[in-house]
């Protein structure tokens, strides 16, 4: 996390956006082999889409549902680009893929997962963030002052 900004700031992008939040959850915490694997899994490949300008990843955050939940919120350009990454036979999602699926008949409930995906359209999401650094949508689309975007959430929303 960077310096806060001083004041109030929205998340610059105007476009439509595509939230997907995927996590997993403990469900017991001695078996090592089936949870490990499945955590160390999201990096690399969080890794390999920002290195490639036009994968459609805009940004993610790892977040922590302490002490059995992990969970990854990403932004993406598009609900194409990310299927597409998903399907790729050879990007590092697909043998992820596989080898979580091949723990997670072996394991027996040991470890759990999820994941959601929302296509938002342009002028359905709004933001604020006051005395934060870029965080969130703002972390990876950029902010603007508040005041470009309006002052109020119906504002932000197109409602007037």
């Amino acid at each position: 996390m960077g310096k806060p900004i001083e004041g109030r700031t929205t998340a610059a992008s105007e476009d439509g956006i595509v939230v997907f939040l995927i996590g997993m959850r403990i469900n017991s915490f001695t078996a090592l082999r089936s949870w490990v694997p499945v955590a160390r899994a999201m990096g690399p490949m969080l890794r390999e889409l920002s290195r490639e300008k036009g994968s459609g990843l805009l940004g993610h955050r790892f977040l922590l549902g302490f002490p059995r939940v992990f969970h990854v919120v990403q932004y993406w350009d598009s609900k194409d680009k990310l299927l597409a990454y998903a399907s790729a036979p050879d990007r590092a999602h697909r043998p992820a893929w596989a080898a979580f699926n091949r723990r997670l008949r072996e394991g027996k409930g040991e470890v759990g997962f999820w994941h959601e995906t929302y296509v938002v359209p342009a002028g359905s999401y709004e933001s604020v963030y006051v005395n934060m650094p870029e965080f969130g949508l703002g972390a990876a689309t950029g902010v603007v002052p508040v005041g470009r975007r309006g002052d109020r959430a119906a504002e932000r929303l197109g409602v007037k």
